[in-house]
């Protein structure tokens, strides 16, 4: 039996694709700036900081990276609640991928700060600059830079992992294809759609982490 596909559904349900489409923009945008600083901050308090603040960010980063996103989501949604803790489903989605990417960006993070000479740490010391401002403006530049292709990588995979958020009626893009293929019963021509949407998305997400490693390190463009 053959297989016909009908996409004449797709302008009706257009306005649902759309706004998925801006949800899923609005998790990266925000899961993706938050999330780099956490795991900038976590780097630091790995790499540099003091002794007590290691172990317990070392333990976030090892939780987080040994847990499947799915449980971490279904803990912030439906777990703090029984605490207390109340949330909506972007809220807990957004908080869910800020920690997500805050732990894998740590380690990617702090394999740049590792690979710093020891020269510019004295460097930065013998400009009388704090251990602070030493990691500003010595450090932590370098080291971006040598990690930033991975770290956007990074952020893609977050990206597409964003997907899982359905899972808590957030009206993502998945939502956006699950609601459409349970109304028309069209599940592979949604599907292929909302394909055709990640993958879209994905270009685009590298292109922008593109063109913020040039503007943020113009030196390492020229060179």
């Amino acid at each position: 039996m053959k297989y016909h596909l009908d996409f004449s559904w797709l302008p009706q349900y257009a306005p649902d694709i759309l706004k998925g489409v801006m949800i899923t923009l609005e998790l990266i945008a925000v899961g993706g700036v938050l999330g780099i600083l956490l795991g900038i901050f976590c780097a630091w308090a790995r790499a540099l900081g003091p002794r007590w603040l290691k172990a317990p960010v070392g333990l976030y980063v090892e939780l987080i990276r040994n847990t499947p996103f799915l449980i971490q989501l279904f803990f912030i949604f439906f777990g703090l609640p029984s605490i207390g803790v109340q949330m909506g489903e972007l809220t807990a989605a957004n908080l869910a991928m800020v920690i997500n990417l805050g732990a894998y960006g740590c380690e990617i993070i702090r394999a740049g700060i590792q690979a710093t000479p020891k020269g510019q740490f004295e460097a930065g010391r013998s400009l009388a600059m704090s251990p602070v401002e030493t990691f500003r403006h010595v450090v932590l530049v370098p080291s971006l830079q040598r990690i930033w292709p991975a770290l956007s990588s990074q952020v893609v995979i977050v990206m597409l992992g964003s997907s899982v958020v359905s899972q808590i009626a957030t009206q993502d893009l998945t939502f956006a294809a699950n609601f459409i293929q349970s109304r028309t019963f069209r599940a592979f021509e949604a599907y292929i759609v909302s394909t055709v949407i990640y993958l879209v998305l994905a270009v685009i997400v590298r292109q922008v982490m593109t063109l913020v490693g040039r503007a943020l390190f113009p030196r390492r463009t020229a060179a």
